[in-house]
């Protein structure tokens, strides 16, 4: 694959693999936590590494997709713990490919479940059965029905015009001076990474506190 592209050049790499879940901390296996660094973190460096020679060569483009979840969580911390990872990758090898001519750009997208459905509406009875007995005697269903009803709210308010991130992904390829970050979301969900990123955690804790007591 290397030697057909040597010859060709090879310009953009774009690393979009991606799964996520829901649940709170206890609630997942050890297994699941490694199969999720091993998609969405370590997925995007294998691939990162094998293309590096190339990119360096042809002074091409690396586009990663991050997502918003980076800056908080509510419900997905499994998610949001690979997407900040991937962004602190980013933020190194974006500084050390800038020597060889290479830029590295991330999407965050905000919520576009219904349109990717890289998360499909969770099932409160599959996640209490699979609920190891110390979780089943510290947590009821009715709490862990109240979490997944809130979760599949948030996941049904997601943006079905999935072209937004595709198009910041496309400028990301080809645009003459790529931004470092396109984050491709709605005002509230901007607001939210703004309070995340500027206030003090404690502030950013009382807001998400608030948003998981509704």
């Amino acid at each position: 694959l290397l030697s057909h592209f040597s010859s060709v050049g090879f310009w953009g790499l774009v690393n979009n693999a991606g799964i996520s879940t829901f649940g709170e901390t206890g609630w997942l296996p050890m297994e699941t936590y490694e199969k999720f660094a091993d998609v969405n973190l370590l997925g995007s460096i294998r691939t990162t590494l094998a293309f590096l020679p190339l990119l360096r060569k042809y002074k091409g483009r690396i586009v990663f997709m991050s997502s918003i979840i980076a800056y908080f969580t509510l419900g997905n911390g499994i998610y949001s713990m690979t997407k900040a990872a991937i962004e602190k990758f980013c933020d190194a090898l974006r500084l050390e490919m800038k020597k060889f001519g290479v830029q590295v750009c991330i999407i965050q997208p905000g919520n576009y479940a219904p349109s990717t459905k890289i998360q499909p509406p969770v099932s409160a009875e599959e996640i209490w059965s699979e609920l190891s007995e110390e979780e089943k005697a510290v947590y009821n269903k009715e709490y862990v029905q109240e979490r997944a009803n809130f979760f599949n709210s948030i996941l049904s308010e997601g943006s079905t015009n999935g072209s937004e991130v595709v198009d910041a992904m496309v400028d990301a390829l080809t645009s003459p001076a790529p931004k470092a970050r396109y984050m491709v979301a709605k005002l509230k969900e901007k607001a939210l990474v703004f309070v995340c990123a500027l206030f003090p955690t404690v502030v950013m804790d009382s807001v998400l506190s608030y948003a998981l007591s509704k």
